[in-house]
């Protein structure tokens, strides 16, 4: 029986332990999109986990849909990610990061032009989204042309590529949360009546197309995914998630993946339904603790365990869960704001003492 504390194989790569870092957005980057230097102390601090997964980044401009979050499309981005890879790595690390494209949920305060954003259909999602002029309403997007999903597909692929470049170890695409991926499975969101809508195939077609395409620039040893189903979050709904996961994992089986994350943020009990689908490593998260990462870990449920908000104010975790040690409590007020404070500040054990 596996414990949090053990090594396991992620492709080509050895992780130190099961204790993984979830992608968490924490909006510190400027609006090019690139990195302050004091990111790489951030991440360094928590290169004890098994696995860091960054905040999701920005395959493109149409991509961005809150502020301050990093991108990966210019020389500048790229350039700005490597203080980070090279001061996770030093501590003997490892690095994945997920790249991601908002879709509907983007403002027009975001995007060139401030144009329309764009999704699998020109459904406008129910909400409001952060700005620094405070809250706006959600738009209704701009439906994409099958040539512009061919081009997202190409970005997805593009952005795997300077990631590597950047330094990173692999990365992970974001097929949860409400963005454009999802976008692309759901019920209310894809009303398309083409290749990529109606059925459960068709809908997953464009998944496909991106795990393929980035497989092909990186290597699928190097690319791992992450779904949320039917989580509420950004007025998704994915009426039939039940026959749509357990018609994908199946598929991903024959892929070669570094991995697949699974977020059950519902209570549904999904690592249940979809852990036995399947057959390669498999991350479970969404607001676990020690002792039910554990329990997933003892019930085969899992191969490794994905913590979030508890590594932001808690730099040092794995060490905290192998002591049994208290946890600092997070400054919510801080998950979002510039600068360092609430970002690099948190204590480590041996500071605390």
């Amino acid at each position: 029986m596996p414990t949090l504390f053990e090594p396991i194989r992620l492709g080509n790569l050895e992780l130190d332990n099961r204790i993984i870092m979830a992608p968490m957005t924490r909006s510190r980057a400027d609006d090019a999109g690139v990195q302050p230097a004091f990111v790489a102390e951030y991440y360094r601090q928590r290169a004890s986990a098994g696995l860091i997964i960054t905040e999701a980044t920005n395959i493109s401009p149409m991509a961005k849909g809150y502020i301050r979050t990093p991108g990966i499309y210019t020389a500048e981005q790229i350039e700005s990610w490597r203080p980070v890879t090279d001061a996770v790595h030093a501590r003997g690390g490892k690095i994945f990061m997920q790249v991601f494209h908002t879709g509907r949920i983007a403002l027009p305060d975001f995007l060139p032009g401030n144009v329309q954003p764009v999704a699998p259909s020109a459904v406008r999602a129910k909400g409001s989204n952060y700005t620094d002029q405070g809250m706006k309403e959600f738009v209704t997007p701009r439906e994409l042309t099958q040539a512009e999903i061919a081009e997202i597909v190409g970005d997805f692929a593009a952005a795997a590529g300077n990631a590597i470049r950047a330094g990173f170890d692999g990365v992970e695409l974001h097929a949860a949360s409400g963005y454009l991926v999802q976008q692309f499975l759901t019920t209310n969101v894809n009303l398309r009546t083409d290749e990529y809508g109606g059925s459960i195939e068709n809908r997953a077609r464009f998944l496909f197309e991106v795990l393929d395409a980035m497989s092909d620039a990186i290597g699928a040893e190097r690319v791992g995914v992450k779904f949320s189903p039917r989580m509420k979050f950004n007025d998704l709904e994915e009426l039939d998630a039940d026959q749509l996961y357990t018609y994908i994992l199946p598929r991903l089986n024959e892929k070669g993946l570094a991995y697949i994350h699974v977020g059950d943020f519902t209570g549904e009990g999904w690592h249940e339904k979809l852990r036995p689908l399947y057959e390669g490593v498999y991350f479970a998260g969404a607001s676990l603790t020690k002792e039910s990462g554990e329990e997933l870990l003892a019930r085969g449920l899992a191969d490794a365990v994905v913590y979030g908000v508890k590594f932001i104010s808690n730099p040092d975790l794995p060490e905290r869960f192998k002591r049994n040690a208290p946890l600092n409590e997070p400054d919510q007020s801080t998950f979002y704001t510039p600068g360092e404070r609430g970002y690099t500040d948190y204590p480590a054990l041996t500071q605390s003492v």
